[in-house]
């Protein structure tokens, strides 16, 4: 097993990111470069606004951009029953379809700007672990009646024939969801904004912010960069510059693996390009590879295990779900750092005169990142306001470090439940 290193890096495209120096005056500076700050960047490139100059103290998707499963489906990690409850029909609804607007505008850059990230525009499988239909069925009517979202009922043959497990029953079925290779995505997008005029720096820390006139002045290493305007996108990899900034996260670690090659096997596990998730909490999430590998994600802790205990844990749930895989080699196994509020929604807009905030996407990112993206770029761009629809949920603290301690507790609490109810089905 490659012990330091993941699937993504081994399989990215090699470029330079240099790091920067001297003194530099522009328009924006984006802090961080994951899906959020990239997205940034180019929605401001794409609107007019060449002035642009990305840090990150690693490179462009070196945290949990660049770490997921490249699942890439509408909706935040607030499950949308109760955006409902928070904003109501009129106001949750808007916020929804920015995600669905985002997976569309995801689709059009893979396209326009010829990013070659393996994109398989085949759907998500959203697969009951119980045989309680209510989950799937209450779900799919609100999307429905409230999101304009239509997913689609699977009955349990049906899944069988494209998910080979005893494990599942019915399930629901997103078409206009994709799966992608999430770090050569993450460089596409950085390459797309260098192409129109903005410059993306690795081996580029942030290590102090500060106000500067009417402005805002960012210290690297080697470098003093003067910002009208300051973007911090760090997201579960805490830059350290504004107190009240990173005491509104909690970092939440979740595990990948990914298979070695299974070639012919994998028609034994799946018949589907889909990708695929299950109904409980602690849900699995894992969809095939071009190269006949299966990535295998799941778990959230507060811990950041290595490799082998990633492995280790990985493994044991991949065989419940297809214990005809017993034996496969697992060639890449890793673990990687979201950002989580305490309200489950992500943290955007202005936070003080020129500088804005887009963090804690709760592992629900791909597409609320890039819907973070857009609504700060317009913000700076054109002065659109549609960012303020999410002042509902603006920085409230973590608690950490209690936060840390009740997070672990409460994610033990539902897995508990989840088991408890799996084992009621069963000897029933």
């Amino acid at each position: 097993m490659h012990a330091d290193t993941t699937y993504y890096r081994d399989t990215a495209h090699s470029r330079v990111y240099p790091a920067v120096s001297g003194r530099h005056e522009v328009k924006v500076c984006v802090v961080g470069a994951g899906f959020a700050g990239l997205n940034a960047a180019l929605g401001l490139v794409e609107r007019g606004v060449r002035d642009v100059l990305v840090l990150d103290a690693q490179g462009p998707g070196f945290g949990a951009s660049g770490r997921n499963g490249g699942f890439v489906f509408a909706g935040f990690s607030r499950g949308e029953d109760r955006l409902l409850a928070d904003l109501g029909p009129s106001r949750a609804r808007a916020l929804y379809r920015g995600t669905t607007d985002a997976v569309a505008l995801i689709r059009k850059r893979v396209g326009q700007y010829a990013i070659d990230c393996d994109a398989l525009d085949a759907g998500v499988l959203w697969v009951n672990w119980f045989r309680d239909r209510k989950v799937l069925a209450s779900r799919q009517r609100l999307l429905a009646e409230h999101f304009d979202s239509h997913w689609q009922w699977l009955d349990a043959a049906q899944v069988q024939q494209r998910v080979h497990s005893a494990r599942y029953h019915d399930a629901l079925f997103e078409p206009a969801a994709l799966h992608l290779h999430p770090l050569n995505y993450a460089l596409g997008i950085a390459d797309a904004a260098i192409r129109q005029g903005a410059r993306v720096h690795g081996d580029s820390p942030a290590l102090a912010l500060a106000r500067h006139g009417s402005g805002w002045r960012v210290t690297t290493p080697d470098a003093q960069i003067d910002a009208e305007q300051v973007v911090l996108a760090c997201g579960g990899y805490l830059a350290g510059l504004l107190r009240r900034v990173d005491a509104a996260v909690l970092p939440i670690a979740t595990y990948v693996m990914v298979t070695a090659p299974l070639g012919s096997r994998m028609a034994d596990v799946l018949s589907t390009q889909a990708a695929v998730y299950d109904t409980r909490f602690a849900f699995d999430y894992y969809r095939p590879l071009l190269d006949t590998r299966l990535l295998w994600g799941g778990r959230i802790s507060v811990l950041d295990r290595s490799p082998q205990a990633v492995r280790r844990v990985l493994y044991r749930d991949l065989l419940k779900v297809f214990p005809q895989l017993d034996g496969i080699g697992v060639d890449y196994a890793w673990s990687g750092l979201m950002s989580y509020a305490r309200h489950e929604m992500p943290q955007i807009g202005e936070i003080e005169p020129g500088l804005w905030l887009a963090q804690a996407f709760g592992g629900h990112g791909v597409a609320p990142t890039t819907f973070a993206g857009e609504l700060v770029a317009a913000a700076i761009a054109e002065g659109d306001s549609r960012w303020r629809e999410l002042d509902d949920y603006g920085l409230v603290s973590a608690f950490k470090p209690v936060g840390f301690v009740g997070a672990q507790l409460g994610y033990a609490w539902l897995q508990f439940r989840d088991a408890c109810k799996d084992w009621c089905e069963r000897i029933v």
